[in-house]
């Protein structure tokens, strides 16, 4: 196999174009704020590098050979041509473009993903914004994703992850089921209620698993009516059809209005929303863009969700 050509470096263009247009070393040194020492090596490497003499030396004056002026032309396209990339990838960071292929769940995306995507939308007009919904676990890559919006904990540990938001899942139930059916005063009491249980990706289905005081606890819990859909499970709650453990941010509203009363306050399930990309912020201007956008929009919204004197998600 052939061994590649051995290209310049653009600083040796560059000084090669210095020594040009000052016509000598010193004041092209004078001008690179360099030694007269160092622009002589830079253009003796040039020269070795393209294996051609580029200058006539004499006493009082310096000439391009022919392939000087070769060498000149090319690396004015060529400089160029860098500094057209520069100024482009920097716009491409200020002014994000193309397409930006994201997915999410169901519920999720719907309420909070999809508006906020709406203002990214608006305030960066050259993003084409592809959003898909799904109820089951994503392949990022396989499936050519961008960047997933996930609501829990189970990050996958091949991608890199920011949290956009910290929640916590909580249980609750409408007033006329309470009267009905009485307010669980103890978790296990969870077992003899019905509970609206939601299957989302490959979570244990029937097991809810809690926090209280940073301890793990878990309780088995069934009713008649169970869905994949968190919307169906919320306004069968809502209907007085059992109790359901949902994401505060879903329910914040209805808990302020009094439609759903909030149970056993003391357990929780971390549901912290992440944004999950398979490759750094830093290679990508239009996925950092949209990382820190809707980290800044989450944050602004949350801000505004209060339920008894406390932030939602706090």
């Amino acid at each position: 196999m052939p061994t590649p050509p051995v290209l310049p470096l653009p600083e040796d263009l560059r000084v090669f174009l210095t020594v040009i247009r000052k016509s000598g070393f010193a004041a092209a040194a004078d001008e690179l704020g360099q030694s007269p020492a160092y622009v002589s090596k830079r253009i003796r490497v040039l020269e070795t590098t393209l294996g051609t003499r580029l200058l006539h030396r004499t006493s009082r004056r310096l000439a391009l050979t022919d392939d000087g002026e070769r060498t000149r032309r090319w690396a004015l396209r060529i400089l160029e041509d860098f500094q057209q990339l520069g100024e482009e990838l920097s716009e491409a960071w200020a002014r994000p473009r193309g397409t930006l292929h994201l997915c999410s769940s169901f519920g999720f995306g719907r309420n909070h993903v999809a508006p906020a995507l709406s203002r990214l939308a608006e305030r960066y007009p050259e993003l084409e914004i592809r959003l898909e919904l799904f109820d089951r676990a994503v392949d990022l890559v396989g499936e050519g994703f961008d960047l997933e919006i996930r609501v829990g904990a189970d990050i996958p540990p091949q991608h890199i992850g920011r949290c956009l938001l910290h929640n916590r899942r909580v249980l609750c139930a409408a007033p006329d089921y309470l009267a009905r059916r009485g307010t669980p005063q103890a978790l296990e009491e969870l077992e003899r209620h019905d509970c609206l249980v939601i299957k989302e990706r490959d979570n244990a289905f029937g097991i809810w698993a809690l926090e209280r005081d940073g301890q793990a606890h878990s309780v088995r819990v069934r009713g008649p009516l169970s869905s994949n859909h968190g919307e169906v499970a919320l306004q069968w709650a809502l209907d007085g059809r059992g109790i359901l453990l949902r994401s505060l941010w879903d329910v914040a509203p209805l808990l302020r209005e009094g439609r759903l009363v909030r149970l056993l306050p003391e357990y929780t399930q971390p549901a912290d929303v992440w944004a999950l990309y398979p490759s750094r912020l830093e290679h990508s201007g239009k996925l950092r863009a949209c990382v820190e956008f809707l980290e800044a929009h989450f944050r602004e919204v949350q801000g505004g969700m209060v339920v008894g004197g406390t932030v939602a998600g706090s």
